[in-house]
């Protein structure tokens, strides 16, 4: 059997220990703030520092409740955030990353999370405080036996670290709820320790030197880990900004990256189109990002578009296109699962799209008709990785399209109350495993190949768009529908099949673009363009077409589309319609 290389499993809040003892001067953390100066104000926290203010918020942690108990964070991304969860770490609770109240936009999955995981107690800081007040006065809302105001706990309070065991659950990493009401995910220390280890050896980086620079929401898996974990593996100076501050101005991120010797970051798609479409060749000028050793693109579907988008904007700054490194995972297994390598670009290959329906990745050329580009998301290191069928459970051979499956010490425990889902996720056996384990099994849910030993992403199994037999990835016919007409805002465009009645059919739905005023707008126009297009470019008929107004798209917290959302909206008539909807044909 083929084995796995050793990863350390030792808890990393015992490093922060060590980090303090050893060199408690150095810089742990910069926490940047653009709230009262546009150019940011920084604030540097040593290790000394920051684990003095985590064993404090440990020590009120542990006068509120007892090990194993849940601790929920509802505060807003500073360095409060960091030493509450290290804290909670410190203390032996459950941490449950989450967001203060006053986030727009996702009221209703704070709610449905908060209410899940029945925190004892709830962090917060004294800005949020009125925020957590108001939604704890909420219906049916549990009350907490305390809420702790992270920057109002007394600096005088110490704590004495406890043996912590790797199995011990560390915190539950709330899933996005693209496909489904948000779970749960059991993350434990020796997860926490051996993911951040498997992320460090794929970046090889420079131990107390190279520094991460991250905006991504610490309430995710991606942001957590990057922002969190990564630093506690060989000491490394981490820089953190608001997400808002990045969505605000853009360009912050690409300065922050040019302070840096070595840096290393991370991101979704969209946030490196957003950066070649906002940044300006003024504030290009004043960049230099040849220190930049990975900008890693996961967490949604990697375009080749831009891929090359953002290397031509960026190139006279000093980007090297290999350090566009693409990755992929999920929170199931902490985070990372595989990435490309920062030594050489990214994998590009040109499947036949016919081929990649029928479940065969048939390589073929760039230019030839229904050629479809993917990008490699690399290999992996210290877990495996299979291609399943996902109804039999046999392993496939290389370039058979199937679903990806994970067996690792970085894959979780299972998902909290939840023992159905957990078994049918986490336990699944690999018939024909070969070198491989039997079993447990982690089924991603994601569709996937293994070509030329690297990982080829292809879609989600339940966002495929079955019509007559055929499966469509909603991927590629919500970006073809982004490009048809001028109505439609890019990017902003969702695929999903309903029943008709006998059959699926496939419906559209987009947002229209604000740069085309309403009263300007032919969205019969639109809606020819859009079945033409996906006609010609998918051979599908579309069933129904139906634009709305801009913001109307549901998306997950992180930003991706909630497709399932989208068709219940659909089917529930509740879509905010631009002026009226277009019917079938």
């Amino acid at each position: 059997m083929t084995a796995l290389p050793a990863l350390d499993r030792t808890p990393l809040i015992e490093r922060l220990a060590r980090f303090a003892k050893d060199f408690p001067g150095d810089r742990a953390y910069t926490f940047m703030d653009y709230t009262t100066d546009p150019d940011g104000v920084a604030t540097d926290v040593t290790w000394g520092e920051l684990d003095r203010r985590s064993r404090s918020t440990a020590a009120a942690i542990r006068r509120a409740t007892e090990p194993g108990r849940r601790v929920a964070l509802l505060a807003p991304q500073d360095p409060h955030y960091v030493t509450a969860f290290l804290g909670a770490m410190y203390a032996r609770v459950i941490g449950v990353p989450l967001f203060s109240p006053d986030l727009p936009g996702h009221g209703d999955r704070l709610l449905a999370v908060y209410q899940d995981a029945e925190p004892d107690v709830v962090i917060t800081t004294g800005a949020s405080l009125p925020h957590v007040r108001a939604f704890l006065a909420g219906d049916g809302v549990r009350q907490p036996a305390e809420v702790i105001v992270a920057d109002e706990v007394d600096p005088a309070l110490d704590w004495t670290p406890e043996p912590i065991d790797p199995g011990d659950v560390a915190y539950l990493q709330y899933t996005s709820g693209s496909t489904r009401t948000p779970a749960g995910v059991i993350i434990t220390h020796g997860n926490f320790a051996t993911n951040a280890e498997q992320l460090w050896r794929t970046f090889e980086g420079i131990p107390r030197v190279s520094s991460g620079v991250n905006w991504l929401p610490v309430f995710h898996d991606m942001g957590l880990v990057t922002t969190v974990a990564l630093p506690l593996v060989y000491g490394n100076p981490g820089v953190i900004m608001d997400p808002v501050a990045f969505v605000m101005r853009p360009v912050r991120w690409l300065e922050l990256l040019s302070a840096q010797g070595h840096a290393f970051t991370g991101g979704p798609n969209f946030a490196y189109e957003y950066l070649t479409a906002q940044v300006t060749e003024e504030e290009k000028a004043k960049l230099d990002l040849s220190g930049v050793q990975v900008f890693m693109n996961g967490a949604e579907p990697i375009r080749e578009s831009t891929l090359t988008g953002f290397y031509e904007a960026f190139k006279d700054c000093g980007l090297r296109p290999e350090a566009q490194v693409c990755a992929y995972g999920l929170a199931e297994a902490t985070v990372y699962v595989s990435a490309s390598s920062r030594f050489r670009e990214p994998t590009r290959v040109a499947f036949d799209h016919e081929g990649l329906r029928r479940g065969a990745a048939e390589p073929c050329d760039p230019d030839a008709p229904g050629a479809v580009q993917l990008i490699a998301c690399g290999t992996s290191y210290g877990q495996h990785v299979a291609i399943a069928d996902p109804g039999t459970g046999v392993r496939l051979a290389d370039g058979a399209v199937g679903e990806i499956w994970v067996h690792g010490p970085n894959v979780a425990a299972g998902y909290w109350g939840r023992p159905e889902a957990t078994r049918e996720t986490f336990e699944a056996e690999l018939a024909d495993h070969g070198d491989l384990p039997r079993s447990p099994w982690l089924r991603t849910g994601d569709l996937g190949v293994l070509h030329g030993g690297e990982l080829f992403v292809t879609g989600r199994i339940k966002d495929l768009v079955i019509v007559d037999g055929r499966n469509h990835y909603p991927q590629d016919i919500e970006f073809t529908v982004s490009g048809a007409h001028r109505a439609i805002r890019p990017e902003y465009a969702c695929a999903v099949a309903v029943d008709t009645g006998g059959t699926e059919g496939l419906v559209v739905v987009a947002e229209r673009n604000r740069r085309v005023p309403a009263a300007l707008l032919d969205r019969e126009e639109a809606a020819r363009a859009v079945r033409a297009a996906v006609k010609q470019r998918h051979d599908l008929r579309v069933h129904d077409f139906v634009l709305i107004e801009p913001g109307g798209l549901p998306r997950t917290s992180s930003g991706k589309i909630a497709r399932s959302a989208c068709r219940r909206a659909y089917l529930d008539g509740t879509l905010p319609v631009a002026e009226a909807a277009l019917r079938p044909e």
